[in-house]
This record gives structure tokens, C-alpha cells and sequence, in this order.
């Protein structure tokens, strides 16, 4: 389904929903009572791992565009948090062009946030899950050149799609529909950093009926098989900063994340 602004989206305000607690979790306002009740019940870890996502997605963005990558591809965008991936892409390249895509019915309420692009540039926004790979292509392939380089940004994502939904294959099938010299930018729940942290997240997401697949290191590099790890590889989150962008500061992490160019 593509943007309609015509018809209200219906939104159900009696289950949580991941994009609304990782909202609430960065102290936004665009979430319900139920959204809260799991964020509540989250340990504060919880907090620092939404904030550090959202820097990580920051500063390798960032780096891409000024290694000159114009155009990216956005999964699970979330509820708009300034700045935008758009804005942070657009400081360095004004003519950027982003696609986003996420399948809660409240981002789409607030799309036109995340379609102010830079007068040289174009945003677009598209409702559609990443289970549906081809839906969400098919529709970047009206905006994006497929046969330029594409950074596809998958952050904080992949664990919410269980090993029984294929989460690997899913990510294989984005990755090989882009050309050679794009990126994957992915960040990723851990399960062998903090082990009893993170079962206490999934146990409490469980309760609010969402299903966490949180991977170890090894799982998570598998998405990247194939690729070219940019340095410094597969990290935490904290640990993570290009060439030329300014590293954040020393902080513990059970995030991984990883940049990788498709050869």
C-alpha cells in the first residue's frame, strides 16, 4: 500500500507495537498507553540501546553521503525523530533521494514529516512490512535508479523478525536486488552480550505480544555474508564511527552494528 493521505489510517491502540515503543523508549509522544506499559516494563538499558540505534543510523549515514551515496532505502523508519535520515543525508548531499517504508499505521499519519526534503533532493514513504520485500522495492524503484549505488538501512529491525520468518533470506533477497557498490546498514539486538538483560526484553515484548529474535554475533554477521564490512567491521553500536565522523563516546552496548559494501 503507498502513501494515501486521503483516508485516515486505523491504528490499534489495544497492542503495542515496536515502531510506538521505540518511540516512547527515546522519549517521544506518539505512543499509547498499551506502547508504554511495555516500555515501562523494560530495564533501563532499554532506553540507552533506542538512543544508540538512533546515533549509529546518524553517523553511518552520514558517513555514506560523504563518500557520495545520493540514494538510500529505509526499513522500519519508525515514527519521525529530527533529524530524519533525509535531513542528515541532505546537509551533504542536497540532492539525496530516500524512500522509507514501515508497517505501522501511525508513521504513515505523520509521513509528511518525513517527506520535507531539500528542494533538489525527493523523500517518499511507503506502508508495507519488510516481510514483503518485493512490495517495498517495486515501490523504491519508482523514486531510486537501481542501477546506481543504494544504501539500504535496516536499523534495530531484523530482531523483530523471528529465525522462522527468514530473517536471513529476507535481508539476502534486499541485498541482491541492489547494485554492486551499494551499501547494507544494519543494527541488531544482541543475545551473548548482556544474556540476562536481554531475555528479560524479549520475555516483557512477549507479554505485550510482540516477538523479539535477538541473534548472537555470529547470526548477526550472517547478514552481511558476502559483503565487504567497512571498518570497523561488526561492533557495537558505540563502537561504530566512519572515517571523518565524530566518534561518540565510550558506552556499553548490546547492539551490534555493521556497514557493508556490496561488491
Amino acid at each position: 500500500m503507498t502513501t494515501d493521505h486521503s483516508q485516515p489510517p486505523h491504528i490499534d491502540t489495544g497492542r503495542a507495537h515496536p515502531a510506538r515503543v521505540y518511540d516512547w523508549l527515546l522519549g517521544g509522544k506518539d505512543n499509547y498507553p498499551v506502547d508504554e506499559a511495555v516500555g515501562e516494563t523494560l530495564p533501563p538499558e532499554a532506553r540507552d540501546a533506542a538512543r544508540q540505534n538512533r546515533a549509529f543510523m546518524n553517523r553511518a549515514v552520514a558517513h555514506l553521503a560523504a563518500r557520495g551515496i545520493d540514494q538510500f532505502l529505509d526499513i522500519g523508519t519508525g515514527i519521525p525523530t529530527e533529524p530524519n535520515l533525509h535531513q542528515i543525508v541532505q546537509r551533504t548531499v542536497p540532492t539525496a533521494r530516500v524512500v522509507y517504508a514501515d508497517n505501522d499505521p501511525i508513521v504513515l499519519r505523520h509521513a509528511e514529516a518525513l517527506l520535507v526534503s531539500s528542494p533538489e533532493g525527493a523523500t517518499d514513504y511507503i506502508q508495507a512490512d519488510v516481510r514483503e520485500p518485493d512490495e517495498i522495492v517495486r515501490h523504491a524503484r519508482g523514486i531510486l535508479d537501481f542501477d546506481r549505488p543504494i544504501a539500504l538501512s535496516l536499523i534495530a529491525l531484523m530482531h523483530f523478525v523471528p529465525d522462522d520468518q527468514d530473517a536471513h533470506g529476507i535481508v539476502r533477497g534486499l541485498v541482491e536486488t541492489l547494485p554492486s557498490g551499494s551499501h547494507l546498514v544494519l543494527s541488531h539486538a544482541a543475545i551473548d552480550l548482556f544474556p540476562e538483560l536481554a531475555e528479560q526484553v524479549i520475555a516483557q515484548y512477549a507479554k505485550g505480544g510482540i516477538r523479539l529474535g535477538f541473534r548472537t554475533r555470529a547470526e548477526v554477521a550472517r547478514f552481511f555474508d558476502g559483503l565487504d564490512l567497512v571498518p570497523p567491521g561488526l561492533v557495537t553500536a558505540t563502537e561504530w564511527s566512519g572515517d571523518g565522523v565524530r566518534p561518540p563516546a565510550p558506552e556499553e552496548s548490546g547492539i551490534y552494528a555493521g556497514v557493508a559494501r556490496i561488491p
